[in-house]
C-alpha cells in the first residue's frame, strides 16, 4: 500500500481512486493543512475519488478549515469511520454546514461497512 504524508495528514492509497485519510492526533487543522491534503489527493489519485475518513484520532479544525474541508468537486463520496458518539455528533454538525460542493457522505462505526459502501 502506498502512503502519502502532509504536515498533519497521512493518506493511504487503498485503490487508484480510494484514499484512507487519517489526521494526526491532537492537531488543529488549518485551511493550509486542508489545502495541502487536497493537493495530495489531486496529485496522486484518479478522479473522481472516494475517501475513507478514519477518525481514529482526536483533532479539531479552524473555522476556515471547516469551510474548506472536502470542498473538491473531484470527491465523489466520503465514508467517515467514527469510534465514539462524540465523533459521530461532530461529523453530523459538519455535514449540516452549507457548502459550495455538497458532500455525499455517510458515517460508519465499522471499517468493513464503510469500505463496502465506497465500493458501490
Amino acid at each position: 500500500m502506498t502512503t502519502f504524508r502532509t504536515s498533519v495528514v497521512t493518506i493511504h492509497q487503498l485503490a487508484p481512486d480510494i484514499a484512507e485519510v487519517i489526521v494526526d492526533d491532537g492537531v488543529e487543522m488549518t485551511l493550509s493543512d486542508v489545502q495541502a491534503y487536497h493537493d495530495c489527493l489531486l496529485a496522486n489519485f484518479s478522479a473522481p475519488f472516494r475517501l475513507l475518513i478514519n477518525k481514529i484520532n482526536q483533532y479539531t479544525y479552524t473555522y476556515e478549515a471547516q469551510q474548506g474541508l472536502a470542498d473538491l468537486p473531484q470527491i465523489e463520496a466520503m465514508a467517515v469511520l467514527v469510534y465514539s458518539k462524540a465523533s459521530m455528533a461532530a461529523m453530523r454538525v459538519l455535514q449540516q454546514q452549507q457548502r459550495e460542493n455538497p458532500w455525499h457522505a455517510e458515517v460508519f462505526t465499522s471499517r468493513r461497512e464503510a469500505l463496502a459502501w465506497l465500493d458501490k
